[in-house]
């Protein structure tokens, strides 16, 4: 691990979530990557073709799979334009490994928008060139999410590099990691040649926290999670990881005596002091290649995966400390307060929502467990099984969204009893995980950005 300390202090006591929570959603998933809109009345039903409870529609150029992210009355998202051809995407449950045919010379591109209105307020070009590395046939050029504290944007397109606009679209820094490699782990029974040369791109989302931008890479070589000085780009500190290639996106925990950055992983969950980057606690056993960020919820810190032979879901108390693997078929051990050999996401990150905890499958089955204990709720199927399931769940006032690659929305009821209450078509691939803002939900399909509300 290297250490650099930046000449802003770090002060843990004033460490807090920005103001404004309900209006503004920064970075992927909202405040602390919950997903939970509070106190905003959110639709049950609506339609697009007619349209019914639909604001407004907007085209966006390219293809991306950035989420929205929302401060005021500015929303924010990125896209990758191939300037040559529409850029190919394969959606669906399917098991083929090929990257996609998309490395022509293309623009990375970021677009901020009126939340109330869908105008196209400014359109920056960060970046342009041939990609460095191939995507995956479901992925994009442009698949991490911004992130904003409502004076600075940050924008993260992996290999093609990171950075910092003002709110006004004015370029402030960037930087540039050179190369970030992914690929999957290859198994014996895998249904392709071992050693077969894959690129699936770059996935994880910034963060930004007590004016430092965090970012968790970890890659084929030289792996890290970095903190980087929000005002010029500087690093403050990086720390090495060795563990396999992931699209995790990290989360904040700052509650307790020694405030950490936490990450998913496969050889290496675990969590970081947030102002040094010093190891605070770690485990091993995931699945070989996690998608889901971390969950903070009451004490309990949750990590899933699912790719691979491996499906676990941990509850890791917040007061970790060192390495806190199960060991000889342990379910529980002084840290692990509860734990499930199958159950966990590949790519959705999870939904803690009142006591409950909602963990969906690429295939649509979701289930619902006793938060607090791990105890099994219910194991019901969304839709047919016919749709796959990438974009992350979203929830407000006691509804939760699922939304389905082929553009099925599924609105479930929060609690014990499994109810679809109902079931809403967006007419577009939809991959991104939605935003919520003042009661209305804003949803990044294929070709556009929706936002769906009830009109008074």
């Amino acid at each position: 691990m290297s250490v650099h300390y930046s000449t802003v202090s770090l002060t843990l006591l004033a460490l807090a979530w920005p103001a404004g929570a309900q209006t503004n959603w920064p970075w992927f998933r909202g405040v602390n990557a919950d997903g939970i809109a509070r106190g905003a009345a959110t639709a049950r039903v609506w339609n697009v073709e007619k349209p019914e409870n639909v604001l407004w529609k907007k085209a966006i150029p390219g293809l991306g799979h950035s989420s929205p992210i929302i401060w005021g009355d500015r929303l924010f998202v990125t896209t990758a334009v191939n300037e040559r051809k529409t850029a190919p995407l394969k959606v669906g449950l399917y098991g083929e490994p090929a990257s996609a045919e998309d490395n022509d010379f293309q623009q990375w591109r970021i677009l901020c928008l009126n939340k109330r209105t869908g105008e196209i307020l400014w359109d920056k070009t960060a970046h342009e060139g041939v990609p460095k590395l191939k995507r995956h046939p479901k992925a994009t050029h442009a698949n991490c999410t911004m992130a904003t504290d409502g004076t600075n944007v940050i924008a993260f397109f992996g290999s093609e590099g990171l950075y910092c606009y003002g709110m006004d679209g004015h370029p402030r820094w960037q930087k540039d990691w050179g190369t970030l490699r992914t690929s999957p782990m290859v198994y014996d029974d895998a249904p392709f040649p071992q050693g077969m040369d894959l690129e699936w791109g770059f996935a994880s989302s910034p963060i930004i926290y007590s004016n430092r931008v965090f970012v968790q890479c970890d890659v084929l070589t030289n792996g890290f999670v970095a903190a980087l000085d929000l005002a010029d780009g500087k690093e403050v500190w990086r720390t090495r990881r060795d563990d396999t290639a992931t699209w995790s996106t990290p989360n904040v925990y700052a509650n307790g005596p020694r405030a950490q950055l936490v990450v998913n992983g496969w050889k290496h969950m675990g969590g970081y002091d947030l102002r040094t980057g010093e190891p605070i606690w770690r485990m091993s056993g995931g699945g070989d290649c996690p998608v889901p960020t971390p969950l903070v919820w009451n004490g309990l810190i949750f990590l899933m995966s699912a790719h691979g032979p491996r499906k676990p879901i941990y509850a890791v108390r917040t007061d970790a400390i060192g390495d806190v693997s199960l060991r000889d078929g342990a379910s529980t051990n002084r840290y692990v307060a509860w734990s499930a050999l199958r159950g966990g996401s590949y790519m959705q990150t999870p939904l803690v929502y009142g006591d409950y905890l909602y963990s969906c499958q690429v295939d649509g089955v979701l289930s619902c467990y006793e938060a607090r204990t791990g105890r099994q709720i219910y194991k019901e199927r969304l839709g047919n099984g016919g749709d796959g399931f990438t974009a992350s769940p979203v929830a407000s006032e006691g509804k939760l969204y699922f939304a389905s690659e082929q553009g099925s929305v599924f609105v479930v009821k929060a609690g014990v009893d499994f109810s679809v209450l109902a079931t809403n078509r967006m007419g577009e691939v939809c991959m991104a995980t939605p935003a919520i803002s003042e009661g209305t939900i804003f949803f990044r399909t294929q070709g556009h950005v929706v936002a769906v509300g009830e009109r008074e």
